[in-house]
């Protein structure tokens, strides 16, 4: 190994190398920094430029950009409170109220070299894994990976808040969501409602810029002012780095939860990071914090983030069954240069897996550098008035949204899921864990249909040894969450006594989610057998437990605390009626695209923008209006994004 790795270095530091490992780095670092984008956008605008290159070179540009995308993508997620990626909303849960109460800083120091530790940790296993990482990947059978993925899924228990069934709705609600398309285990596709753009599902970007994103951009649109009141750069990004320190083990566990994650079939980023994210607040003491701005909420899901991609190049390159979609359009580069992935890369071709190595653990040191430098100057966009930074940040939005099927319902979809999203973040309910469930509805039901499939006798996969071990983790949370539900259950009767009921927008939306589920139910009872089993499950646990939260909520036993409850007293009920004309304002937005295309749409809903909510005169408005059009334009034709025409076919338009 010791002789591969040095011939792998003088392969790799070559100058024209490192050059396109950097151009890669710099690709990567400003498709992150972009909403909605991630890897799979940074890989794929290189592949046109990598085909003249040599193999060497090739992927050290696409591994460098893969590299650092889960690095930058933390500045939006920070300080406008939008996803980067998917993988990057529990950064958006707790690094953007640290931004809010003037600690972007902090956040971001912590965020960035969570993510250095997490990707030399990534590369170091990635190296390690090699020898061992076959027999180990092949001993796990689908009981296994069906427990592992329910695993995920039950951290949503340590995400629950004050409210445990609000939680396990809100879970249950992201099964439903991805529950939507073709089934994985027969023939059919669920929940389309006659509607082609559905039969291919719900796509997670959407899900992510939706729920989180754009209900996030409203919320700080509601309230008014800027994302931070207070500037505070200098000591917070020294303490940034001290948190890390401090918190060291945790950087570690976060690393080998998403080295791991990215190792399975069909886990990811996204569910990487959301493991470790439950793993910290579960083995928290003090969880009062979460969602409210908690340093160590950043830390684990970070460092999980970029150990995430090394894992996925795991599979990807030792048997052929790539870990991610960018991993995917890695090996097809390799295909591209006649280097097939496999078993028999480790004798043929081992110098070119430690030059992936090399690269990884350069890129993320070389990206975290340049993050560190350009923030303090980036950070100064969260004390800029919100109102003027907005209309860009929506129009990226929906770009992102539409590259995913370039159809219309994309855009459709993004709005429908921010008001939803919205709804949900004012009445108090939990959006972490529908995001969990909606990531791991798919591998979750694939991998329950192959057991019982494989095992029809339950005590043949129930009994073995690494599934006992697994559910001993599952339940575990959810034991010790009954147990100080139990502690402060008397707290909680005499705190909903002193209030009296009144039906309001809570009930609303609890009503509302009864009958998403019980219609969910009559429609699955009509399904075949074997993709009827998960949605109608789900279905009527959410139907139980919806019909119980709305009769407590009568009773008046079920008070939620409002993510907008940081606002003056009385003036909550202000903030959501403000934020609902922000989003009739978005679907106007909406309808004009479908009408007069993006081009056009953008040019008078932003100039309408900036002149009546941001009170900006004329000139100005006409002004950052034409920037903005020449931006998206650049962008364009720079990434090959795809801008959503209009009904109206209007000459250049």
């Amino acid at each position: 190994m010791a002789e591969a790795l040095g011939a792998a270095a003088e392969l790799f530091f070559v100058p024209a190398r490192l050059g396109m490992m950097l151009l890669g780095v710099l690709a990567g670092l400003v498709v992150g920094i972009l909403p909605g984008m991630g890897g799979i956008v940074a890989v794929a605008v290189l592949l046109p430029f990598v085909v003249r290159l040599d193999a060497i070179a090739a992927l050290a540009m696409l591994t460098g950009a893969l590299a650092v995308v889960h690095t930058s993508d933390t500045i939006t997620s920070v300080l406008i409170g939008a996803p980067g990626s998917a993988a990057s909303v529990p950064t958006v849960m707790e690094g953007h109220p640290m931004a809010r109460q003037g600690q972007a800083a902090r956040a971001l120091a912590a965020a960035y070299l969570s993510s250095l530790i997490g990707g030399l940790i990534g590369a170091v296993g990635l190296t390690l894994s090699i020898p061992i990482a076959r027999p180990l990947v092949l001993a796990f059978g689908s009981p296994e990976l069906f427990m592992l993925t329910a695993l995920g899924v039950s951290f949503a228990g340590s995400l629950l808040g004050k409210e445990p069934r609000r939680g396990i709705i809100a879970g249950l609600l992201g099964l439903l969501l991805g529950a939507v398309g073709p089934s994985p285990a027969a023939a059919q596709v669920r929940f389309s409602f006659g509607q082609i753009y559905l039969m291919d599902g719900l796509d997670l970007a959407i899900v992510a810029l939706g729920v989180f994103g754009i209900a996030e951009i409203i919320g700080i649109l509601a309230r008014g002012g800027a994302i931070s009141e207070r500037v505070d750069l200098g000591h917070g990004w020294v303490q940034g780095i001290r948190d890390v320190i401090e918190h060291r083990w945790l950087v570690l566990r976060g690393s080998l939860i998403g080295m791991w994650a990215g190792v399975l079939p069909a886990i990811g980023a996204t569910a990487g990071t959301w493991m470790a994210y439950g793993h910290v607040v579960a083995t928290s003491k003090d969880r009062s914090r979460f969602g409210k701005g908690d340093i160590r909420g950043i830390i684990a899901p970070e460092a999980a983030n970029n150990a995430v991609e090394a894992g996925d190049l795991v599979p990807t390159l030792l048997f052929s069954v790539p870990g991610s979609a960018p991993a995917a359009m890695i090996m097809g580069a390799l295909l591209a240069y006649g280097i097939v992935p496999g078993p028999r890369i480790v004798q043929q071709h081992l110098d070119i897996i430690y030059v992936i190595v090399w690269t990884f653990a350069a890129a993320n040191i070389i990206g975290a550098t340049i993050m560190f430098l350009a923030s303090p100057a980036l950070a100064r966009l969260a004390y800029i008035p919100f109102t003027r930074l907005a209309p860009a940040v929506i129009l990226m939005m929906v770009l992102a949204a539409f590259q995913e099927t370039q159809h219309y319902g994309d855009i459709l979809t993004l709005l429908i899921l921010g008001v939803s999203g919205y709804m949900l973040k004012a009445t108090g309910w939990p959006r972490a864990p529908l995001l969990i469930g909606f990531v791991l509805a798919n591998p979750l039901e694939r991998y329950f249909w192959l057991t019982v499939n494989l095992y029809p006798d339950p005590d043949t996969w129930l009994l073995r040894p690494a599934v006992l071990v697994i559910s001993a983790l599952l339940v575990f949370p959810f034991v010790w969450t009954a147990i100080q539900a139990l502690r402060r259950r008397g707290v909680r009767e005499a705190r909903a006594a002193a209030v009296r009921w009144r039906p309001g927008l809570g009930t609303m939306v609890s009503v509302g989610l009864l009958a998403i589920f019980a219609y969910a139910t009559v429609t699955a009872l009509g399904f075949l057998r074997g993709s009827s089993l998960m949605p109608l499950a789900v279905a009527i646990l959410g139907t139980i437990l919806c019909g119980a939260q709305v009769i407590q909520e009568i009773r008046g036993r079920s008070v939620p605390v409002a993510e907008e409850d940081e606002a003056p007293e009385g003036a909550t009920g202000q903030i959501v009626a403000r934020a609902l004309r922000y989003l009739a304002g978005i679907a106007v937005y909406t309808v004009l695209i479908w009408f007069l295309g993006i081009r056009l749409a953008s040019g008078l809903w932003v100039t309408a923008f900036m002149l009546v909510v941001a009170r900006m005169r004329w000139p100005l408005a006409v002004l950052y209006t034409v920037v903005t059009l020449l931006g998206m334009e650049l962008l364009a034709r720079v990434l090959g994004i795809h801008l959503p025409p209009g009904r109206i076919a209007l000459p250049g338009l």
